[in-house]
């Protein structure tokens, strides 16, 4: 009997086994498909400052000029910094009401030691920014050792922290920053020249293309559908775009603040390290489930004092930007508007207050609408009354639309 070796036949071109490219097509097919099963991302703040800027440009046409927008990404700088932390805090479910007091407390560290004390600069700034820190990892400590919850460790470090800064502060009630100062002078005065603002709008538009580009990779690899590299391309180009224009619009005043510069840096690092790193699934994983990230091999605890951590040393970072954009620090550093401010920034810009989903991003697109707001009711010349109820309103819309959201995902199975 003559045996027949067996055949494989070839694997048709149309497998679902080989990776495919979605057009462009497919992505606006995709992205709608997200936003009827509740997964709108910053869709509803993007519209939201669209409309605040609108309306306030049509009350006030001063609003949108450069020399005003030049001053509202400035004043963005220093809270938004504050904001970057407590979106950290609130990705694993938990709040810092501290950081108000924390970024006083180093701004009062900076003026005492530098000015009255004599240290150099950098010394006074690394050791603000460490008394951020240390604080940080004693809430981390009292978190994970005796389970007491993050609301009210920080509501009564929050107390503590501003004795603390009226101790330090002492006798003076206010210390003026010399306004020669480096610290000052990077708040205050220094603006990118153009050519060097453009640089930076290229340098992003790659680095978004690369990162796009590593994703594809790494789906190709796990056999999943790959994206499409005109896609690519045009996210990359749309975004060059657009910061040119910014930056060729801005530049007919003073240009974009290192400060401002310096607060988006840190946006787009925490972002890198949240979604491309080890460290950063682990936050959205404990945020997600904390049993099932702890049975996954995640050492939680770990996760929960490194983002402490993190959140008190941006609050310090935060202080410090403050201080020198005031050129001056007092009793009423890091007031109370301050960790309300940060926290409405987190929760508009997108981050969940349930915990596992926002990105480092909410800091900037959420502090963006609260000094927009804020911005344009001084220009109309209303007082900060109505600021605090729009602020208000405009924070529980984003928590409304954050419930829906997650209504309507577990609605259609989705985590």
């Amino acid at each position: 009997m003559t045996r027949t070796r067996p055949t494989t036949a070839p694997i048709p071109a149309t497998d679902a086994r080989i990776p495919r490219s979605g057009g462009i097509r497919d992505a606006i097919s995709g992205f709608g498909l997200r936003v009827r099963s509740g997964d709108l991302g910053s869709l509803p703040v993007v519209v939201g400052l669209v409309l605040i800027w609108a309306v306030f440009q049509l009350l006030n046409p001063t609003f949108l000029s450069p020399q005003n927008l030049v001053n509202l990404a400035v004043q963005c700088a220093a809270v938004g910094t504050i904001a970057i932390g407590i979106v950290l805090v609130m990705l694993i479910g938990q709040i810092d009401l501290s950081v108000g007091s924390v970024s006083g407390l180093s701004g009062v560290i900076v003026g005492v030691t530098f000015v009255n004390f004599g240290w150099p600069l950098p010394l006074s700034i690394i050791g603000a920014i460490l008394a951020g820190s240390v604080l940080g990892l004693i809430y981390g400590l009292l978190f994970t050792s005796f389970g007491v919850p993050s609301f009210l460790i920080t509501l009564a470090a929050l107390l503590t922290v501003l004795g603390l800064q009226f101790w330090v502060l002492g006798r003076n009630s206010t210390i003026n920053i010399p306004y020669d100062s480096p610290l000052v002078f990077f708040t205050q005065q220094l603006f990118l020249p153009p050519w060097l603002a453009y640089t930076f709008s290229g340098l992003a538009a790659v680095g978004m293309f690369v990162s796009d580009w590593r994703t594809n990779i790494r789906r190709r690899n796990a056999g999943l559908t790959e994206g499409s590299l005109s896609l690519m391309a045009l996210k990359a180009g749309l975004l060059l775009v657009a910061l040119c224009v910014v930056v060729w619009y801005l530049a007919k005043d003073r240009g974009v603040g290192a400060m401002f510069l310096l607060f988006v840096l840190l946006v787009a690092l925490m972002n890198f390290l949240l979604r491309r790193t080890r460290w950063g699934r682990s936050v959205y994983a404990v945020g997600g489930s904390v049993e099932a990230a702890r049975r996954a091999g995640i050492r939680v605890n770990r996760v929960y004092i490194s983002v402490f951590v993190l959140c008190s040393s941006f609050a310090a970072l935060g202080g410090v930007l403050a201080a020198g954009r005031l050129a001056s620090v007092s009793l009423s550093s890091g007031g109370t508007d301050t960790s309300l401010n940060a926290i409405a920034a987190a929760v508009i810009g997108g981050t969940s207050l349930f915990g596992g989903r926002g990105r480092a991003w909410s800091a900037l697109v959420g502090i963006l609408v609260i000094q927009s707001i804020s911005n344009g009711l001084i220009l109309l010349n209303l007082d900060s009354s109505y600021r605090y109820m729009i602020t208000g309103v405009v924070t529980l819309l984003a928590v409304i639309i954050d419930s829906l959201s997650r209504r309507s995902r577990a609605s259609h199975g989705q985590a």
